[in-house]
C-alpha cells in the first residue's frame, strides 16, 4: 500500500488510474482487517510488527495528503478536485485513514501533533513576508484527518472514546495525554480566529469550515461527556489491565469535563461560532456546519446545556440574533435552525419559570416587529419592497424554529408568542396573497406552531387557536389561493413547479395536527365548554383543501402522502363529519381514493384500503341501529351530464375485487384489503352475490368453474363467520381471504 500510495501521488494528474482503484481495495482490506480484530475482543489489535507497519503506512498516508494539498493551493486545474471535495464526500477514504492510524496511536496522535504544531509556527513565522496559501491548505488536510482519528461520527448518539485510543495510553496523567495535548493545540489554534487580523491573515472559509467541523465532531465526545461514559470509578471486579483502562479514559474525559477545562473549552467554541456567523457572510456551507452540526449537536446534549446558558457568550449569540439584523444574511433554512437551537437552549434553565422567561426575551423582540408591520396603513404599498419582505420571511422562519422547539417546560412562553402574532398573520395572508412563497412560510409557522402546542392547550387557549385556524383557512379559501386549474396542474411533472403545491400540504398538515387534540388532550376541561368542535374545523377544512388537489397533483409524493395520511384519519375518527360533505366533495374524495387504491406506493395504497374500511364499517354500524349512515352516498345518482354513477360502496367492492383477482399488488397488503373487504361486503350483500354470479358465468370451463365456486363459497363461509364486525371476525376474514387468493388467483389470471 506505501508503493501504491506514492505512486498515487505522482499521477494526480492522471484520473481513474490503477493506482485510484488499488487504493481503494487496499483501504477495504485494512478495514476489513483491522474492524475484524477489533470485534474479536483483544486488547492487542495487531501484533506489534502490524503496529509497526500501521505506523508507518500512516506517516506515509498523511505525508501524501499534505503535498498533495501543498500542491492544489495554487491549481486551477480539476486534477485537484478531489482534494476540494466536501468534507462529507471524503468521509470513507479518512474514515478508513483513522482506522490505521488508530492501530498504532501511539505513535500516529503525536505524529499529527508535531506536524499540526509546525505548520502552525511555519504560519506565524512567515506573517507578512510569505503566501500561506499552502500551508493552510496543509493545515485543512490535517484538521479532517484528525478529527476522523480521535472521534467517530455518533449517527445520532453521543460516540465514546476510540477504544483503540483508551488502550494505548494507560499510565499518563490526563494533562500529558497526547489526545489532550493534540486536542489543546488545534482549540488554541481555533482561538486565534477571534483575533481580526489574525482572520484575515489566515482564517479563510475554507478553512473555518475544517475548524467548525473539527470542534463539532470533537466536542460530541470529549466535551463534557455524561458520567456514565467515565466507566467504572471504583474498579471493583477488574484485573489490573482494566483498572489502568478506566483510569486513562476518566482522566481524559474529565479534562475537558465540566468540573476542569470543559467550560473554558465552551466559551471559546460558542464564540468562534458567532465569529462565523457574524464574519463570513455568504458562506452557506460554513455557516450550515455551525448551525446544523456545531451549535445543534452542543444543545441536544442534557450534561452541556446548562452550562451553556450560564455563559455571557451565549446570551451574546442569543442576543445578536433576537435584536440584531447581522445575522439576516443567513439563508432560511439557517435562519430556522439557529431559531430552534437558541430555544432549545431554554431546557438548561434551573427553573421553568426562567425557561419561559428566555424564551421571552428570545422572541420578543422578533414579534414586536411583526406585529407594527402588519399595523402600518400602507403595508400593501410597502409590503412588496425587497427590505420589508425579508424583513417578514426572516422572522417568519426565525418564529417557526423556535416553535419546532416547543417542550412543555416552555410551551407557555411558545403559545404567547404564537397568540401575539395571529392578527398579523392574517393581515400578511390578505398583503402577500400573490406571494406564494411568504404565504408558505406563514402557513408552516402556524402548522410548528399547532402542532406543538395543541395537545397542551386548557380549553379556553385552543378555543382562541381554533378559531384563529378556522379565520386562516377561510381567508385562505376567500383569495383562491392555490386555486389552479386542471390543465395547469400537469406541469407538476416538471419538479421546479411543484413548489407551489407546497402549501396544500402544510394546510393538510394543519388538519392533522388539530385532530390529534382529539387523540391526546391534557386540559383541564372540556372544549364543548367553550363550544369549540376540533371535527367541525377539519371538516371546513376538507371543504376548502379537498378541491383544490387534483389527480396529477397527488402525483407528487409528499403531498400524496399527506393527503390519504389525514383523509385515512378523518375517515377512522370522523366518519360522520365526512359523511355530511355534498355530492361534489364527497365525489372529489371517492375519486381520490380509487385513485390511491391503485398506486404502486404500498404505504398509500394501506392508507387507502384503511379508509374504506373504516367509511363501510361505519356505515353498517349505523344501518344496524337504523340511522341513515351515510346515507345518498351509498345509492346511485345521475350526474349533471345524465351519467349514473354508482353508491360509493357499491364501487369500491367491484373496485377492490378487481385489484385483488386480477392486477399487481404486494401480498403484505392482502390482511388490509380483507379488513377493508369484509365491511364491504355485509353492506352490499347483493352487489357482492351479483359480482361473484358473473365471475362464475363467464368460466367456460367445468373445473374451472366449480373449483371458483367452492373457493368463493369458503371465503364468506357462515360456519366460522357471523355479520359482526369484531376482531375474531376480522382474523377469521383475513384468513379466509387468503387461502381464496392462493386457491383462484393464478387460474383467473391465466384465464
Amino acid at each position: 500500500m506505501s508503493e501504491v500510495i506514492k505512486c498515487l501521488l505522482e499521477n494526480l494528474s492522471e484520473e481513474e488510474t490503477w493506482s485510484w482503484v488499488a487504493r481503494d481495495i487496499l483501504l477495504d482490506t485494512w478495514t476489513a482487517l483491522l474492524t475484524r480484530l477489533d470485534s474479536s475482543g483483544h486488547n492487542d489489535l495487531l501484533p506489534p510488527e502490524g503496529i509497526s507497519a500501521a505506523a508507518n503506512l500512516f506517516a506515509i498516508i498523511v505525508e501524501s495528503e499534505l503535498k498533495a494539498a501543498s500542491a492544489s493551493a495554487f491549481s486551477d486545474d480539476n486534477e485537484y478536485d478531489y482534494l476540494h471535495a466536501s468534507i462529507s464526500a471524503m468521509d470513507e477514504r479518512l474514515s478508513s485513514y483513522a482506522l490505521i492510524a488508530r492501530a498504532a496511536s501511539g505513535a500516529t496522535i503525536p505524529l499529527l501533533t508535531t506536524l499540526f504544531s509546525e505548520r502552525i509556527t511555519r504560519l506565524h513565522q512567515g506573517r507578512g513576508t510569505t503566501d500561506p496559501t499552502e500551508t493552510l491548505e496543509e493545515l485543512y488536510s490535517l484538521l479532517l484527518i484528525t478529527g476522523h482519528v480521535l472521534a467517530d461520527e455518533g449517527q445520532g448518539e453521543t460516540p465514546l472514546v476510540p477504544k483503540e485510543i483508551q488502550a494505548q495510553f494507560t499510565d499518563v496523567d490526563a494533562d500529558k495525554h497526547p489526545v489532550v495535548i493534540l486536542s489543546g493545540s488545534i482549540i488554541r489554534f481555533a482561538e486565534q480566529s477571534l483575533d481580526p487580523d489574525m482572520r484575515t491573515s489566515f482564517f479563510s472559509p475554507r478553512l473555518m469550515e475544517a475548524v467548525i467541523w473539527f470542534l463539532a465532531r470533537w466536542s460530541s465526545t470529549y466535551l463534557m461527556p455524561p458520567e456514565e461514559y467515565k466507566g467504572n470509578k471504583s474498579g471493583e471486579n477488574n484485573n489490573d489491565a482494566q483498572v489502568r483502562l478506566e483510569h486513562s479514559k476518566n482522566a481524559l474525559l474529565r479534562f475537558f469535563g465540566e468540573y476542569n477545562q470543559g467550560k473554558l473549552v465552551l466559551d471559546i467554541i460558542i464564540r468562534i461560532s458567532l465569529t462565523t456567523l457574524v464574519s463570513y457572510p455568504g458562506e452557506k456551507d460554513l455557516q450550515g456546519l455551525t448551525c446544523y452540526q456545531l451549535l445543534h449537536g452542543l444543545v441536544r446534549r442534557k450534561n452541556v446545556i446548562s452550562h451553556l446558558v450560564s455563559l455571557e457568550s451565549w446570551r451574546d449569540l442569543a442576543n445578536v440574533f433576537a435584536n440584531e439584523r447581522g445575522l439576516f444574511s443567513l439563508n432560511a433554512s439557517h435562519q430556522r435552525s439557529l431559531a430552534e437551537t437558541l430555544a432549545l437552549a431554554a431546557s438548561g434553565m434551573k427553573t421553568s419559570e426562567a425557561s419561559n422567561q428566555y424564551i421571552k426575551s428570545l422572541t420578543n423582540h422578533m414579534t414586536a416587529n411583526l406585529v407594527e408591520l402588519s399595523c402600518k396603513n400602507d403595508l400593501k404599498h410597502i409590503a412588496q419592497q425587497p427590505d420589508v419582505l425579508l424583513l417578514v420571511s426572516c422572522l417568519l422562519e426565525r418564529l417557526r424554529g423556535v416553535a419546532s422547539a416547543s417542550e412543555p417546560r416552555t410551551q407557555k412562553a411558545i403559545y404567547e408568542m404564537g397568540f401575539t402574532v395571529m392578527n398579523p398573520v392574517l393581515i400578511f395572508i390578505e398583503a402577500y396573497k400573490h406571494e406564494s412563497v411568504v404565504v408558505y412560510l406563514l402557513l408552516k409557522f402556524v402548522v410548528e406552531w399547532v402542532d406543538g402546542q395543541i395537545i397542551y392547550l386548557e380549553a379556553r387557549e385552543t378555543a382562541a387557536a381554533v378559531d384563529f385556524c378556522t379565520r386562516l383557512l377561510q381567508l385562505y379559501s376567500s383569495h383562491n389561493i392555490g386555486k389552479i386549474s386542471v390543465s395547469l396542474s400537469n406541469s407538476l411533472l416538471s419538479e421546479a413547479d411543484t413548489d407551489r403545491y407546497k402549501d396544500l400540504r402544510a394546510l393538510l398538515q394543519l388538519l392533522a395536527n388539530l385532530c390529534s387534540k382529539d387523540l391526546v388532550d391534557f386540559a383541564s376541561e372540556p372544549l364543548e365548554a367553550y363550544g369549540v368542535s376540533i371535527s367541525q374545523v377539519v371538516f371546513m377544512g376538507l371543504h376548502i383543501v379537498t378541491p383544490l388537489i387534483t389527480l396529477e397533483m397527488l402525483k407528487y409524493p409528499k403531498l400524496c402522502h399527506s393527503y390519504f395520511s389525514l383523509l385515512s384519519h378523518m375517515l377512522e375518527v370522523y366518519p360522520e363529519i365526512v359523511a355530511q360533505l355534498n355530492v361534489e366533495a364527497f365525489g372529489h374524495i371517492a375519486e381520490t381514493l380509487d385513485f390511491g387504491l391503485h398506486h404502486q406506493e404500498g404505504e398509500v395504497v394501506d392508507l387507502c384500503l384503511r379508509a374504506l374500511k373504516a367509511l363501510s364499517s361505519y356505515h353498517y354500524k349505523e344501518k344496524g341501529m337504523d340511522k341513515v349512515g351515510l346515507g345518498s352516498h351509498v345509492t346511485s345518482y345521475k350526474d349533471p351530464g345524465g351519467k349514473v354513477r354508482e353508491g360509493i360502496l357499491s364501487r369500491f367492492l367491484c373496485s377492490l375485487l378487481q385489484l385483488l383477482l386480477f392486477e399487481d399488488y404486494s401480498m403484505d397488503l392482502v390482511s388490509s384489503a380483507a379488513d377493508a373487504l369484509f365491511p364491504l361486503i355485509l353492506c352490499e350483500q347483493s352487489v357482492y352475490q351479483n359480482l361473484v354470479n358473473e365471475l362464475i358465468e363467464r368460466q367456460t370451463n367445468q373445473m374451472f368453474r366449480l373449483r371458483l365456486t367452492n373457493a368463493l363459497q369458503s371465503l364468506t363461509n357462515s360456519n366460522n363467520l357471523s355479520t359482526t364486525l369484531d376482531r375474531v371476525n376480522f382474523q377469521r376474514f383475513r384468513k379466509n381471504l387468503h387461502s381464496f387468493l392462493i386457491e383462484v388467483r393464478g387460474f383467473l389470471r391465466t384465464i
